[in-house]
């Protein structure tokens, strides 16, 4: 058996070609006679739409069609996870629109130009409403309604039967009010469809070309809201310019581009502007979050009360659900804590919908928590390296599970907080805090920790994975994941080469394509090598075992004894110069009527629970309040790693979305609800200048929950960077007072926080949370409904 690729660095197989430009992406499909597709948009962020007039519109130059609601009558949007069925959302808006940017009519022209210029033709006439765009004032009496219907602004809500008494038995209590903010997904390329209608002769009634991160859950939700067998629709994915959690599902946009081809029976393509991606594509985080953590004087902590608050946007979007879901789920982090109380509810307001993004849910928790066990080391004047130690889980103690219901598979939390201290030299650091304090420097050295564990592959799914050998030795692996930059080509080839003894250019891979892959739960929550992987991983040794036996039945030998040999073929133990290639045991296969090939449906024994530690130095301007990010040390421990490069990508892109969320991300808007930071000169993106150095480390601590022993790693660094550069901040103050600063970290709110320092008028970091968290049903007993966000 040839020696295993496993565990090491192998280069990306998919990057030449990307690298080369030869990427195909839906903007640039060849599609015959397509039409292109532009939305009229509202410009308000809360309206009753009184009247459309199309008329002059459809007159102008390439314009083949004007629809509004009434013309196509279309299915209501489908969520992909459902926070309240009575905030329905209409593909085009029809008697009121709650968002700026809500799509109110489509223009469908032979040229984008043409389309972008009938837009400005479609006269929309609106009765302006109150907007709320802050989640707060939205709880607030009086507050205007998005669903009247409803009677509240809450769209979904509960609470644990306990409360604040939980913290009765604490000497001391550490609480604040924490901002987790809105911010946009940005990928490179924004939402876009191709839609191809076919005939009753051809093989398809429709073609769905999409960026996506998940074709199949595409196809299922196209089939069903138009009534279409899926056999009649076929969707592709093509390259993927990135998603980060913001691509799944069917969205309001891409009905409305499927409506319009089967009407017109030609192909029509929409592909988001920038401005749409930032306006439309649906936010995350936007989370207000009261926190408390009571604890006893030597620092063991004896409780946690949490009551949090989810901005869903307009539509009852999934996003504001993760504080019932993931947040929740992770509420108990590395700690332990004996009493949780946690209540959550999820509001309307009149701004973007939000969904998924990097994390979904779990960073959010994380930030919390970090923020809390900062905030009681200064409180209890303990290092906060030492205050994490003594309140730990303890390898010994897992599997474990948490006070809400959490099973974790395996830990040693304290292992990568001990690295990352080490590669950061976290007591040198501390000694030149001091130093610079003491010579009173105005630029100030601020040294924050995070640590951390978060839920991977959750949501109970398996994935499909099979792996083919063809009559010329080429082995072809398919399999339901889609990727979209996370190197799943590399990853799985290095599972089927060392499974089958074959080299990696001898391997062929087939992704994001519903014709030729029967199922998938496609790419999301850090899944798809802990279950894709491990799928492929099975299909491949099931191969290798029918391998064996086609093998035993030509070399006249028992199964038992036939090996895969050095040089990758398969032949008798003991009796060299007699084996078979897999070309011939292919074309041996096609004699006997049939194929080489194994296909499997993988699912996980559970979720898996990855886990790290992260130090972050930044330099901190006390005059101008600039903060300047210095270093950045991430230690991230996924379980086995399969690839050490692919993994420090992933660490790097991860711990970049991070700090950017700490230092400069934030969606706005003003009162009436219209965006501030709709354009990438207001919406602050950094570039590679801005990012520190990044050190990357991992250690490895395997899973019992799947055959690979991995867990994920697509969203750790995201999840441990943002506390670690959030307490790194409030660090280089708290010689000064400052107890805490939300995010982001602006050089204003920095500089006002030490001037009211100086001024000794520093306020409060807690308030009293809305009384709304009173009126909400008790949790029952049992498993956590929303548990399955974290599977995003």
């Amino acid at each position: 058996m040839p020696g295993s690729v496993l565990g090491t660095e192998v280069r990306r197989v998919e990057d030449p070609e990307l690298l080369r430009g030869q990427g195909s992406y839906v903007d640039n499909l060849e599609v015959e006679g397509v039409l292109h597709l532009a939305f009229v948009r509202s410009p308000f962020a809360h309206a009753e739409v009184t009247s459309i007039d199309v008329s002059e519109a459809e007159k102008a130059a390439g314009v083949v069609a004007v629809y509004t609601a009434a013309d196509l009558d279309l299915p209501p949007v489908r969520q992909f996870i459902e926070i309240n069925p009575d905030c329905v959302r209409p593909p085009l808006a029809t008697d009121r629109v709650r968002f700026v940017g809500d799509p109110v009519a489509a223009v469908v022209a032979e040229s984008a130009a043409a389309a972008a210029d009938a837009v400005e033709l479609v006269d929309v006439d609106y009765e302006p409403l109150p907007a709320v765009v802050d989640l707060e004032q939205a709880l607030e009496e009086g507050a205007p309604l998005q669903f009247p219907g409803l009677g509240s602004n809450i769209a979904a809500g509960e609470r644990d039967a306990a409360g604040s008494e939980i913290l009765d038995d604490a000497d001391v209590v550490v609480r604040a009010r924490i901002e987790n903010q809105r911010v946009a997904v940005v990928p490179l390329e924004g939402n876009a469809i191709a839609v191809v209608p076919g005939g009753p002769d051809e093989d398809y009634d429709l073609t769905i070309h999409v960026s996506t991160q998940a074709p199949h859950a595409v196809w299922a939700f196209a089939a069903k809201a138009f009534g279409l067998p899926k056999q009649r629709v076929r969707v592709v994915a093509p390259h993927v310019g990135g998603a980060f959690g913001g691509k799944f599902g069917l969205i309001a946009e891409h009905e409305v581009a499927i409506g319009a081809a089967r009407a017109l029976s030609r192909p029509v393509k929409w592909v988001e502007t920038r401005s749409e991606n930032l306006q439309a594509m649906p936010h995350s985080r936007a989370q207000v979050q009261y926190a408390e953590l009571g604890l006893k004087s030597d620092g063991t902590i004896t409780g946690l009360h949490c009551r949090i608050i989810g901005d869903s946007g307009a539509y009852a979007g999934f996003g504001g659900g993760f504080a019932l879901g993931p947040t929740r789920t992770m509420a108990q982090g590395v700690y332990r804590i004996p009493k949780i109380s946690f209540g959550a509810l999820a509001v309307l307001t009149n701004t973007t919908p939000t969904g998924a993004f990097r994390g979904a849910g779990r960073p959010e928790a994380a930030a919390l928590l970090e923020r809390l066990i900062d905030m009681a080391a200064a409180e209890l004047d303990l290092d906060p390296v030492e205050l994490r130690r003594r309140n730990f889980l303890q390898p010994d103690e897992f599997p474990y599970t948490t006070v809400v219901g959490t099973s974790y598979d395996s830990g040693d939390y304290d292992l990568p907080l001990r690295e990352a201290l080490r590669l950061a030299d976290y007591d040198e650091l501390r000694a030149e805090q001091v130093r610079r304090i003491e010579a009173g420097q105005h630029t100030l050295l601020g040294i924050g920790v995070s640590t951390y564990v978060e839920i991977t592959g959750g949501g109970g799914g398996g994935e499909y994975a099979s792996v083919e050998m063809s009559p010329e030795g080429r082995a072809t692996i398919k399999v339901g994941t889609s990727g979209h930059g996370q190197g799943h080509p590399t990853s799985f080839s290095m599972l089927v080469s060392d499974a089958l003894g074959i080299p990696m250019e001898s391997i062929d891979f087939v992704q994001s394509d519903t014709s030729v892959i029967p199922r998938g739960g496609g790419t999301g929550g850090s899944r798809s090598l802990q279950i894709g992987g491990s799928a492929v991983r099975e299909a491949s040794e099931l191969l290798v075992r029918r391998a064996k036996e086609l093998a035993a039945s030509r070399l006249e030998a028992a199964v038992e004894d036939i090996e895969l040999t050095e040089d990758g073929t398969l032949g008798v133990v003991g009796v060299p110069g007699t084996s078979l290639s897999w070309a011939e045991l292919a074309r041996a296969a096609e004699e006997d009527g049939g194929t080489l090939d194994a296909n499997v449906d993988f699912k996980p024994d559970g979720a898996t629970f990855p886990f790290g530690a992260h130090v972050s130095v930044v330099e901190v301007d006390v005059e101008t309040g600039y903060v300047r990010p210095l270093r950045h040390t991430a230690v991230d421990d996924c379980g086995r790693i399969l690839n050490p490069l692919i993994v420090r990508g992933q660490q790097h892109g991860g711990a970049a979305q991070g700090i950017s969320q700490a230092l400069w991300e934030q969606v706005t808007y003003d009162e009436d609800g219209n965006p501030v930071t709709g354009t990438l000169a207001d919406y602050l993106v950094p570039s590679a200048m801005e990012i520190p150095d990044l050190e990357v480390a991992n250690t490895e601590t395997e899973t019992p929950r799947n055959p690979l022993g991995a867990k994920g790693i697509g969203e750790s660094a995201t999840i441990g960077s943002t506390p670690a550069v959030q307490n790194a901040v409030v660090d280089a103050l708290k010689h000064l007072g400052v107890r805490h600063l939300d995010m982001p970290l602006t050089p204003q709110r920095v500089w006002r926080a030490v001037e009211q320092a100086r001024a000794g008028q520093l306020p409060s970091p807690w308030r009293e949370p809305p009384t709304a968290f009173d009126t909400l049903p008790v949790r029952a007993e049992g498993p956590n409904p929303h548990a399955d966000e974290a599977a995003v």
